[in-house]
């Protein structure tokens, strides 16, 4: 084993998790992603005698250029140098409005790694010392706080496994170094001399006149990276503890939110959002969203969208929603001839009859029912004895979010509401003594309160 190469493999036995399993590499065919592919290899080795963790290579390809197959064919010859199975996964990349390249690529990009782990893998990359001064820098000129200027974490939760990132304290010289001593064949990719890119500009252009007025800036960004986590540390321990007393269910209570200072309440509602899998806004973006939650008459419902979620207030309570809600999209045609369930489409279930007394006396209705979406107006009568009521208002009662109100199967016979999901069945419509009842099931269904 090279002295480069057991340095480099100590730097991921310090760093690995200890639940960590089989160890993925993401290899690019660049000289720093060869070679962490040699010192997880070394890594490897050295523990031979104690059953070592299986090792693979991953190379993502997203079809942006003509030079993938050169990639892939350096990645190749990569794997087979070291004797590690190599696996190519395509990630085309969907770029939103305002969106760069380079961020649509990494969320596509962490998006194939994250599914491709198996449980208890831990995914490898290989960003040094300069990769997180640089994220430093950048976070700090896009007026970020604490969060951004953490940098990249060391290790994080991927998927079913782990993110290590071993190289963050080793310089970018001393992998060029080890790549010269292993004699890696490597190649450069033509986007990371691209200075249209806000990092290769950085790269290029402002990190050498910062390095040669001060040569430790990046040892020194590091520290302000680890600073930064501290003091994000603190601040997720306190907007847990604010969180603590604000919940209400899985929604936030709009007179506790209230209570707190302003900077503690974009703190809490931060967390809020982060705890659940979501990015959250920009701080200007999540500033507005929390005045017009706090000051929002009680009859109007606010929603702030940003990305593929919304903030959205109904009774004196935040919810952190989908920005765009499941709907029933279509009408359905409902044989109850073969007693098949229906299906209503993506993220809204099925419906299906199940035997029961109080159900509806389907001998009495058509052996087709329609099943459509709420157009307004409808009104129903669910107790024998009581009044026709209007769904809204039924919803109203049962305190159905009114965005997902769109997603109540309706089901007519013959052009009259019989009954609204498994909610509520028109009284007139069910069972009496001596007939058979059938209930509707609605399984798999949305969350609607």
């Amino acid at each position: 084993m090279s002295g480069c190469a057991a340095e480099l493999a100590a730097a991921i036995a310090a760093g690995l998790p200890r639940a960590a399993g089989g160890l993925v590499v993401a290899l690019s065919g660049g000289a720093d992603s060869a070679c962490l592919l040699a010192a997880a290899h070394a890594h490897v080795r050295a523990r031979a005698g104690e059953a070592a963790p299986p090792l693979r290579a991953l190379h993502v390809d997203h079809g942006l250029q003509s030079a993938a197959a050169g990639f892939r064919a350096a990645c190749a010859a990569l794997a087979a140098r070291f004797a590690v199975p190599l696996t190519v996964l395509e990630a085309p990349v969907g770029l939103e409005r305002g969106e760069s390249v380079e961020a649509a690529a990494r969320e596509a990009r962490y998006a194939a790694f994250a599914a491709a782990l198996a449980p208890g893998e831990c995914l490898l990359t290989a960003h040094h010392a300069e990769d997180q001064a640089e994220t430093v820098l950048l976070q700090a000129l896009r007026g970020s706080g604490a969060a951004g200027l953490s940098g990249m974490p060391r290790v994080r939760r991927l998927g079913r496994g782990f993110h290590l990132r071993p190289f963050l304290g080793v310089p970018r010289a001393a992998l060029a170094r080890c790549a010269h001593e292993l004699s890696l064949a490597t190649v450069v990719d033509p986007m990371n001399l691209d200075p249209r890119f806000d990092r290769v500009h950085l790269r290029r252009e402002v990190w050498p006149l910062l390095e040669r007025r001060w040569p430790g800036a990046a040892t020194a960004l590091g520290r302000v990276a680890q600073h930064a986590a501290g003091a994000q540390g603190l601040l997720d321990a306190l907007a847990d503890d604010d969180l603590g007393r604000m919940r209400d269910g899985e929604a936030l209570s709009v007179p506790r939110l209230r209570t707190l200072p302003p900077p503690r309440r974009v703190n809490a509602l931060r967390r809020f959002i982060d705890e659940r899998g979501a990015r959250p806004p920009p701080s200007a973006r999540l500033i507005e969203a929390l005045r017009q939650l706090l000051e929002a008459r009680a009859d109007q419902l606010p929603a702030v969208c940003w990305g593929e979620h919304a903030l959205r207030r109904y009774r004196d309570r935040v919810f952190l929603t989908d920005a765009r809600p499941p709907r029933l999209q279509s009408v359905h045609r409902w044989s109850l001839e073969r007693s098949e369930a229906l299906e209503l489409g993506e993220g809204l279930g099925r419906l299906r009859l199940a035997p029961s007394a109080r159900g509806l006396a389907l001998e009495r209705l058509p052996r087709t029912l329609e099943v459509r979406a709420r157009r307004g107006g409808e009104r129903l009568r669910v107790a024998p004895q009581g009044r026709t009521q209007s769904v809204q208002h039924l919803c109203q009662a049962e305190g159905l979010f009114p965005w997902m109100r769109a997603a109540l199967p309706f089901v007519h016979a013959g052009g009259r509401l019989v009954a609204v999901g498994d909610r509520w069945s028109a009284a007139e419509d069910c069972a009496g003594p001596g007939e058979r009842g059938w209930e509707i099931l609605w399984e798999d269904a949305p969350a609607l309160s």
